[in-house]
């Protein structure tokens, strides 16, 4: 189920929240934790800079700041830890709300943003280089705020906070049932570090995501990755709060995926290895609004650019945009960089990396780390040398060799500093206008759009920045083609 945003939705009321159990704290109370709060200072004079290339945040700021909608409001982000990411903090803050930040990445965390942050008393837990323990336990302080209370809103990106909520809610309803825990089944080991932090929460105190589901009033989410976890909870009708789609906004996916990984890509691969780009073969593995903007900055840079699909309209669109487009297996001595762009799981396999030519760079610009079999890699019979942080050298019995960028995780924000501000504030304009929508409405739960009408503002406030001006359309041409003068211009189901 899908819901568009409409006026209805103004009348629901929230869930009354359960008394909390504060006879035992579920996280230690710090004010932050960080790498080095000495690093504030880069970490200002850089968000300084980068505020005047975020005019939708800071537009959003200007229109809201006075009348601080979010006030009263417990918000916890789950996002990236980026200079970027810092503005958004701050506008939140501006509009009201109190905060608490977790990076969504091991690597992603800028930590002189994260410092800048927590100088401003803003409890923040990332660093860049967290262990997955850590990571999930920062995740776990993000969501826990004074007296053991949790969030009302989240901005979430690839659905971390959201999971945690609901595999935490799933352990307790089994418990209450059973009078028994699970056994942990699994085998991956980030899923054994989840289910042994939510062990520890439910010793602490049983009924501790019980007692704060009831006040979340929704989630606003980043990602494909994420929105496709939540849409699978709403048809197996486990989702708990409303949820907001900001990733498949016009303003987000179209821009954030398409532009900012043109750029920040091989920005991503030449930072790591100062490899000449021109003359190498590509392979894309995916052609989606991430694949499209890859495969257009490799190609960009006179590479040979090979793409694989599993979708025959997005492989028709990459062969008439003139790429070649083949099967993995098909082109493995070929390729000199491969690329995962697609969100799924089990893209590179540790047997296309035996057969994939001596001293082929694999990497990821996906949301999860699955995409390329890394566990399998590092279980296998190859040596692992580590060059420089995120930059690992692997050396089979053969003598054959690959080089594994950011440990398969997000190549972009693993080896550089991610997106540009410009594209990451008309997808953070997003975020704000989701976060005032569910703090306003308080919806059932569900998937929201983002209406068309506001996606155009966003679009609209951008402009400006780019000495850019619109064409205005006459009454009798706004009539001609069924629309009002002043927008929206395109139906909801229009694909841009």
């Amino acid at each position: 189920m899908r819901v568009q945003l409409n006026e209805s939705n103004k009348s629901m009321k929230t869930q009354k929240s359960k008394i909390q159990d504060q006879s035992k704290k579920i996280v230690e109370s710090l004010p932050y934790k960080i790498k080095d709060i000495a690093l504030a200072k880069l970490g200002r004079d850089k968000i300084d800079i980068s505020e005047k290339e975020m005019p939708g945040l800071m537009e959003l700021r200007k229109k809201y700041s006075r009348s601080k909608p979010l006030k009263g409001f417990r918000l916890t982000g789950s996002l990236h830890m980026t200079i970027e990411t810092a503005i958004l903090i701050e506008t939140l803050k501006d509009l009201g709300a109190d905060v608490r930040w977790a990076s969504c990445n091991i690597f992603s965390t800028q930590d002189e943003a994260a410092a800048a942050i927590a100088k401003t008393k803003t409890p923040v837990f990332a660093w860049k280089g967290e262990t997955l323990e850590e990571y999930w336990d920062c995740t776990l302080q993000a969501l826990t705020f004074k007296n053991n209370l949790g969030p009302n809103l989240i901005v979430d990106d690839g659905g971390d906070a959201t999971l945690l909520i609901h595999k935490g809610f799933e352990l307790e309803n089994y418990f209450n049932e059973h009078k028994k825990l699970p056994k942990i089944t699994s085998n991956i080991e980030e899923e054994i570090v989840i289910e042994k932090l939510l062990r520890k929460v439910h010793k602490l105190n049983p009924n501790h995501w019980h007692n704060i589901v009831p006040e979340i009033i929704g989630v606003s989410e980043e990602t494909t990755t994420g929105v496709a976890r939540l849409q699978q909870m709403v048809e197996d009708a486990t989702l708990l709060f409303p949820a907001f789609n900001v990733n498949d906004a016009a303003t987000k996916s179209k821009f954030d995926n398409l532009y900012g990984c043109r750029e920040s890509l091989a920005d991503g691969i030449k930072r790591s290895t100062e490899i000449m780009l021109a003359g190498k073969t590509v392979v894309v593995c995916g052609y989606g609004d991430v694949g499209k903007g890859s495969a257009q900055s490799m190609k960009s840079y006179g590479c040979k650019v090979i793409v694989t699909e599993i979708d025959p309209i997005c492989a028709l669109q990459a062969a008439m945009e003139g790429f070649e487009v083949r099967r993995l297996e098909d082109v493995l001595k070929r390729g000199n960089i491969f690329v995962t762009t697609t969100g799924n799981k089990d893209i590179i396999t540790l047997k296309h990396m035996k057969k994939m030519k001596d001293q082929a760079i694999v990497c990821n610009i996906g949301h999860f780390d699955n995409e390329i079999q890394v566990d399998a890699l590092n279980k296998s019979d190859a040596k692992r040398d580590q060059i420089k942080p995120q930059l690992d050298r692997y050396t089979f019995k053969n003598g054959k060799q690959i080089f594994l960028l950011a440990e398969g995780r997000l190549v972009n924000l693993g080896c550089a500093t991610g997106h540009a501000s410009f594209v990451m504030s008309t997808s953070f304009s997003n975020q704000v206008l989701a976060q005032l929508f569910l703090a306003k409405n308080k919806p059932a739960p569900g998937i929201y759009d983002l209406p068309r009408k506001l996606d155009e503002e966003v679009a609209r406030i951008h402009l400006k920045h780019l000495d850019a001006d619109l064409t205005k359309l006459s009454k009798s041409q706004a009539e001609y083609i069924g629309v009002n003068v002043n927008g929206p211009y395109k139906k909801d189901e229009y694909r841009y």
